[in-house]
């Protein structure tokens, strides 16, 4: 296949992915998902909003100026000063990218951006031309493009090329569409619009109805060569098409869709796994590509014809999405090499020779409680190490939990508040009940306990436990994420580092929301 055949992933997992309630991520977080994305061989990284907060604004610049590999791009409204900052952040960049955008829908532009139509498209040249001259890279996208006017779409698309973007984006921001009419529009657009052979055409769709990754692979087949998509389909509200599921689609059916992609599948799972576990949000087990059950037989019919050749009932191999690729188990006699070798071929790039001491030292704790370490017990081990790096408010010292049938579950615990240690007790519904209960006497934080979700992170008795809780306080939500072989005590964790979060954290004002 030619050059023309390629379809380009960009993720937008540190941007549109950590709209999602309880998904924000600090500066070195993003950087380590950034570098894994980079050695899966994405196309384009969407950074940020780098004029959001300072902390996007930094954590943009900081990718910007490590990845090599893969083109870094933040986004941009159509306004000069959301244009100068992600130039500004960018500047350090081997590739970069300014993705600017306007609303273009009747119901948008009438009452978010209270502008005429011509206006907007004013507004959409001004705000091309001035990233074109800061940035040889530029992307313009219609947004709400899904229930714009398609005559309209044409006239400001063209305009928009005219002007020097490349790269022509139709989100279906909403996820209104259905797949044979979001292909019908960008046939539409491919065929009216003059100059369109200048620019590639991208797609973005969220998964309010289901329809995220149809619509995306729907619109390639007429001739979209850019999927913007999200690892395990993280994003607002639905969330985004997942990247996992959109690269293995294209992959498995290149024979009815006739392109490829660049990326380097047997990493998915990995990078999958590294930002389940940093924003909190667990992968559901029959998820497709990267839930536990993705390849998993049950029924005897199955397993018996898998058994006897593979693909009676896969249609694409594990191993080719990272899973079961190395068989090397770690465990309490395993040594540094042997522990900072397995670290580096899952992506996992620690900072300094401190941050390796640190992670073996808790790999070795670990160890000594179960019989084998597995690939998502470091994850979570690493996740958890840098974390407790970070400036901690509140931290964990002491836990002693009771529960016997007929009696009312207590806990007993100390903690650390800002290095000076209290100690408190609880009654609960439950231990766990108990343990947060303790917790909140001594932070009196008032907040809402809105999620607790608990998941074995591998298989056997002696497992880790991988909670997450998500606290809310005044309109502000957290994920907090905690590892442990005692599920209590990994209950704690999550809770302590949602309250962490939320004192450490200053809201993050998005601004797509805001008049233009």
């Amino acid at each position: 296949m030619s050059s023309q055949d390629r379809v380009i992933i960009f993720d937008t997992t540190l941007r549109d992915g950590e709209q999602s309630p309880g998904a924000s991520m600090t500066k070195e977080e993003k950087l380590r998902i950034a570098k894994a994305l980079e050695r899966m061989r994405v196309d384009v990284i969407e950074a940020g909003f780098a004029i959001a907060s300072p902390g996007d604004f930094e954590a943009v610049k900081a990718i910007a100026d490590s990845i090599r590999d893969s083109t870094v791009c933040s986004l941009s409204r159509a306004v000069d000063a959301d244009i100068d900052r992600a130039a500004e952040a960018l500047a350090g960049a081997n590739s970069g990218r300014i993705h600017t955008f306007i609303a273009t829908s009747p119901i948008h532009m009438q009452y978010k951006l209270r502008m005429q139509p011509d206006q907007v498209v004013e507004q959409a040249i001004r705000a091309v031309q001035r990233a074109r001259n800061l940035c040889a890279d530029v992307e313009f996208s219609c947004e709400d493009a899904g229930r714009s006017e398609i005559d309209f779409l044409c006239r400001i698309i063209e305009a928009a090329i005219d002007a020097g973007a490349r790269t022509i984006n139709i989100p279906d921001t909403v996820g209104y569409a259905i797949p044979h009419q979001y292909a019908d529009t960008l046939r539409q657009l491919l065929e009216r619009i003059p100059n369109a052979d200048k620019a590639v055409f991208s797609v973005h769709c969220h998964n309010d109805l289901g329809l995220a990754v149809a619509n995306s692979l729907a619109a390639v087949a007429v001739g979209a060569r850019q999927v913007e998509c999200t690892i395990n389909g993280l994003g607002e509200r639905a969330g985004n098409a997942a990247l996992e599921e959109i690269v293995m689609a294209i992959k498995t059916r290149q024979d009815v869709l006739g392109v490829y992609t660049n990326i380097d599948t047997p990493h998915i799972l990995s990078t999958s796994r590294m930002v389940s576990g940093i924003t909190g949000f667990p992968v559901q087990p029959n998820k497709a590509i990267v839930g536990a059950n993705a390849f998993a037989h049950e029924s005897g019919i199955h397993q018996d014809g898998v058994l006897k050749h593979r693909e009676t009932y896969e249609i694409m191999s594990a191993q080719s999405v990272g899973w079961h690729t190395n068989k090397m188990v770690l465990g309490k006699h395993s040594g540094r090499n042997a522990f900072r070798t397995r670290l580096d071929e899952l992506g996992i790039q620690l900072a300094s020779e401190a941050d390796l001491n640190a992670a073996f030292a808790r790999f070795k704790e670990l160890a000594d409680k179960k019989h084998e370490i597995f690939d998502e017990d470091l994850q979570a081990l690493v996740s958890d190490t840098l974390g407790e790096e970070a400036p901690e408010h509140f931290k964990l010292v002491y836990l002693e939990v009771a529960s016997k049938t007929g009696e009312v579950p207590h806990a007993r615990l100390v903690l650390s508040i800002d290095g000076v240690e209290q100690g408190a007790n609880a009654e609960g519904s439950g231990p766990v009940d108990a343990t947060f209960k303790a917790i909140e006497s001594l932070a009196s934080s008032a907040s809402n306990l809105q999620l607790y979700s608990v998941n074995a992170i591998t298989q056997g008795t002696d497992s880790q436990g991988e909670v997450t809780v998500r606290l809310e306080n005044a309109g502000r939500i957290v994920n907090g994420n905690g590892a442990d072989t005692d599920i209590v005590v990994a209950s704690a964790k999550a809770y302590l580092n949602a309250l962490n979060l939320m004192q450490a954290g200053v809201r993050k004002a998005h601004p797509q929301v805001a008049d233009v």
